[in-house]
């Protein structure tokens, strides 16, 4: 199962956002395998850097429970301030309608 959304970056952020995806911790890597989470990619649009996010979902795992996950809400304190967030710092994001796959 496919899951798409795109997510915005605050101005000046885009080196750091890169930089801390590049280290990204052991523990959060071990949280989003185990809520099913496989082959995630995130791309930028520079011009109105808007981050445009998509992942695969195996069925059967808790996906709708990593936001509750300790490490899932450090990372987001650890992101709020390159991205615009809710007040409880998880990135507001807007989901993506499917319109097209070629396999």
């Amino acid at each position: 199962m496919n899951h798409a959304f795109k997510m915005k970056l605050k101005p000046g952020m885009v080196a750091e956002y890169r930089r801390r995806h590049d280290e990204l911790w052991p523990d959060l890597a071990e949280a989003l395998r185990g809520a099913g989470i496989h082959d995630y990619s995130i791309f930028l649009d520079e011009e109105t850097l808007t981050l445009f996010a998509v992942l695969k979902r195996k069925p059967g795992y808790p996906f709708d429970e990593l936001p509750q996950q300790p490490v899932m809400r450090r990372w987001w304190d650890y992101m709020a301030p390159l991205m615009e967030c809710h007040p409880d710092n998880r990135p507001l994001d807007w989901p993506l309608e499917p319109m097209f796959h070629f396999d």
